[in-house]
C-alpha cells in the first residue's frame, strides 16, 4: 500500500503516522472500526468473515497500520512482510466485503476525528488495497 504524498511546500507532518496522531491514534480508529463491525447491521457480511473472536484481528491491524503508515513496524517484527493477499486468501472477499470494510472504515475515522484531507487520503489508499484484496467477482 501506499498512501499519497501531500505536495511539497506544506506538509502537515513527516508521516501519516504523525499527522494521524501515533499508535495510540491508530489503536483507536482499529477500536472504533472493530466495535462498529459488531454494531452495525449495515456491516453483517464483514463481521461474519471474522469469525468469533476479534483481539487477535484488533491487535494485527493495529500494528500493521502503524507501520505502513510510517511508525514502529510492529507487524513485521513479529510475522515478517504482511503479504496481504496471501494471507487473505481463505477469506471469501468480493464486492460486498470489500466496500463494507471501506465504509467502516471510514466511519471509524470520522467519528474517531481524523483529519479530514488524511482521511481522505487514507479512504483513496484504502480502497486501492482492498479492491485487490477481493478473491471473487460479487
Amino acid at each position: 500500500m501506499q498512501i499519497e504524498e501531500k505536495p511539497a511546500g506544506n506538509p502537515p507532518h513527516e508521516t501519516p503516522f504523525e499527522w494521524i496522531g501515533g499508535e495510540a491514534r491508530i489503536r483507536e480508529v482499529v477500536e472504533r472500526f472493530y466495535d462498529l463491525m459488531d454494531l452495525e447491521p449495515a456491516y453483517a457480511e464483514l463481521r461474519r468473515s471474522h469469525g468469533t473472536e476479534l483481539t487477535s484481528a484488533r491487535q494485527k491491524l493495529s500494528w500493521f497500520l502503524c507501520g505502513w503508515m510510517g511508525g514502529p513496524q510492529h507487524y513485521v517484527e513479529r510475522f515478517g512482510h504482511p503479504r496481504l493477499r496471501m494471507r487473505h486468501m481463505p477469506f471469501s472477499i468480493g464486492i460486498v466485503e470489500r466496500d463494507q470494510w471501506l465504509a467502516c472504515m471510514n466511519q471509524a475515522m470520522q467519528e474517531v476525528g481524523v483529519d479530514e484531507e488524511l482521511r481522505q487520503r487514507l479512504s483513496n489508499s484504502f480502497f486501492q488495497t482492498a479492491d485487490w484484496m477481493r478473491n471473487r467477482g460479487a
